[in-house]
Formats: structure tokens, C-alpha cells, sequence
């Protein structure tokens, strides 16, 4: 079931929604200061890409650069991406069939606000401990 969900999903938005991450991923990659929003960004375009079957928990080691990270994150390059879902989002729940689609993608609001400090992990294991 979830590959069926997320085939339709790779056809609807994902493809789309990816495409931001990776291009928000190759601009921070550009400067040498931000790299690590870059890779920040490459692992969400993965996770944008084939999301069902897979979740977000918060990195119990994340430290105060998580913090500082997020808040430059959103600034630059999080609030695009988070109104990229939104759209999205609400264009998917106008169709019975796109409301699965579209609340996954209201999902995944919080997490391109916020990235660093976040770990995706199989939806089998989000509590496992590190």
C-alpha cells in the first residue's frame, strides 16, 4: 500500500515538491557557510520525494546550532518551501482523492520550517532509540 501511495504521490507533488528542495539544496551548497543546509535540504527532497512509509523525530543530540540553523533556515529558504506545501496542499484537497495527499503535505509544514534537529526514520521505528 504504501508504494501505490507513494507512486501517486511522485505523480501529483512529490516530483514538484523535490525539485524545490533540490534547487533550495544547490543554492546553499554554493557558499561554503551553508552547506549544511544544503545537505539539510537534500535529505528532505528525498524525503518530499517517497514520504509514505517514513516519518520525522527530533534528534535528542541537536544543540543550540540546530537552533540558530532553523532560524536562518526560515529566513532564507524555509518559509518558500512551507508555502510551496500549502499551496499544494490546498490545491490537492479541492479532489476526494487528493485529501490524503494534501493533509501529508500540510505534514510536512513543520518540517521544512525547521529541519535541523530532525531525523527521518521508517514509520516501523520512530521511537528507536539511537
Amino acid at each position: 500500500m504504501k508504494t501505490i501511495l507513494n507512486v501517486l504521490w511522485l505523480v501529483l507533488s512529490g516530483f514538484w515538491l523535490a525539485l524545490g528542495y533540490v534547487l533550495a539544496g544547490v543554492i546553499c551548497c554554493v557558499l561554503i557557510v551553508t552547506i549544511p543546509f544544503g545537505i539539510a535540504s537534500f535529505r528532505i527532497a528525498g524525503y518530499a520525494l517517497w514520504p509514505f512509509g517514513r516519518t520525522t523525530v527530533v534528534r535528542h543530540d541537536a544543540s543550540a546550532g540546530s537552533v540558530i540553523g532553523n532560524v536562518i533556515w526560515f529566513v532564507f529558504a524555509g518559509w518558500w518551501l512551507a508555502l510551496g506545501h500549502i499551496v499544494t496542499g490546498i490545491a490537492l484537497c479541492v479532489t476526494i482523492i487528493g485529501i490524503p495527499f494534501g493533509i501529508a503535505n500540510f505534514k510536512m509544514i513543520p518540517l521544512s520550517l525547521v529541519p535541523l534537529g530532525r531525523e527521518i526514520v521508517p514509520t516501523d521505528q520512530p521511537f528507536a532509540t539511537r
